[in-house]
């Protein structure tokens, strides 16, 4: 779709973290794709700039989990918010399109739906999780929803929130480019040798509640299969000293680390130890066993349980309906435990199969790939600058038709 410089269309953009800087990054790129003379801003990082977008500002350093670590952003949160704010009240873009992140983008919503600026979430808050009452919020600010997991259609929808299921961006962008043989052979390693990837996180506060006993697994798990070789999938923008426990293991030859290949790290692995998030569907999609971990200070867990209401923690489980693949949060994640399962995938085929057809069943679910140029054409469109732009939902309907 091309069109004449009087009606190029003008998003601005906001997410706050690496899952949602890779989908912005390929919402940006489908958008120039259907629009080429779309100017897209906002915040973002690496991908959201490669696809094209302008950066008013880079996420670095705003993403944490846990209330401690929240606060100690707030002071660049608030001045992140007050710039995207500014640069939405001088160009007065024809929508605003917040990726997940809801600490700024609820504000910054909020702020531009004053302007009379259209918003639309892509990648909705967990509202299904925890704090259900963000979903008052979300019916208040949001134009449209577009959710990348089916059962969150009927959820917004219930609450009276215009939304539509456009199935999710890793199906499209969890790719590997290279084989198992010569991914590892490039690493050093042996392709026939037992094959554990370490997927720690991305947020520094993780990597430091998380590395350290995934490496401790990773020498018992050595004690047991003495041929085990491990693959840490390092995430951008972490400070060296964050991957300090890992280097024993790296200078004893049993282990190499990766940056920004993760979909290569998870081709090449025979089980994934991941922490719970967004790793865990790229790991299902690439149908590897995997054990989830993951640890959160005494204080933030006590709040998250009162307020969960979800059995499992892993995406592929909630996907799933079903525990699929183990998951050892606080307690019981520990050393022996996450050793103990990662032995058991490597000995037990039959499990290892079971785990692996089960995970099929939850890329299924995933829908169809494609998600960003779906997402891209529904922007496109509550812009007015689509095929369908003559209706704008909010005003009745459910989505746009």
């Amino acid at each position: 779709m091309s069109q004449g410089p009087e009606q190029l269309a003008r998003i601005l953009i906001s997410c706050g973290e690496p899952s949602g800087d890779l989908y912005a990054g390929a919402l940006t790129a489908a958008l120039r794709d259907l629009d080429t003379g779309a100017r897209v801003f906002g915040l973002g990082g690496d991908h959201l700039r490669d696809g094209g977008a302008e950066l008013v500002a880079h996420y670095r350093g705003l993403a944490a989990t846990g209330l401690s670590e929240a606060l100690a952003v707030l002071p660049r949160s608030y001045a992140v918010y007050r710039e995207l704010v500014s640069r939405a009240r001088a160009e007065r873009p024809d929508v605003f399109v917040a990726v997940d992140f809801p600490e700024i983008n609820f504000r910054v919503a909020a702020a531009v739906r004053r302007l009379g600026i259209p918003v639309v979430y892509y990648i909705g808050p967990q509202l299904w999780a925890w704090r259900r009452r963000r979903i008052e919020t979300m019916r208040r600010l949001v134009d449209l929803a577009l959710v990348i997991f089916p059962f969150e259609e009927a959820l917004y929808r219930e609450a009276g929130i215009p939304v539509e299921f456009v199935g999710h961006p890793l199906l499209e962008l969890s790719r590997a480019t290279e084989d198992r043989a010569a991914f590892l052979r490039s690493l050093e390693l042996d392709p026939a040798a037992p094959t554990v990837a370490l997927l720690p996180g991305s947020r520094p506060n993780e990597l430091r509640a998380i590395l350290p006993d995934v490496v401790r697994a990773a020498g018992l798990v050595r004690g047991r299969i003495p041929a085990a070789q491990f693959v840490v999938a390092r995430a951008p923008n972490l400070d060296d000293a964050l991957l300090a426990p890992v280097g024993p293991l790296v200078d004893s030859g049993a282990a190499a680390v990766c940056e920004g290949r993760t979909d290569d790290v998870l081709t090449a692995a025979d089980v994934v130890v991941t922490a719970s998030g967004t790793a865990t569907v790229q790991t299902a999609i690439h149908r590897r066993p995997m054990v989830i971990v993951y640890r959160l200070s005494a204080l933030t867990y006590r709040i998250v349980k009162t307020f969960s209401h979800v059995r499992h923690a892993g995406m592929a489980n909630l996907i799933a309906g079903e525990s699929v693949v183990p998951e050892l949060i606080q307690d019981a994640f520990t050393p022996a435990a996450v050793a103990d399962e990662v032995v058991s995938f490597l000995t037990d085929s039959p499990r290892a199969e079971r785990t692996r057809t089960a995970l099929g069943r939850v890329r299924a679910r995933l829908g169809s790939a494609g998600a960003s140029r779906r997402t891209a054409e529904r922007i496109l469109s509550v812009a007015g600058r689509g095929p369908r732009s003559g209706c704008l939902p909010g005003d009745g309907g459910e989505s746009l038709q």
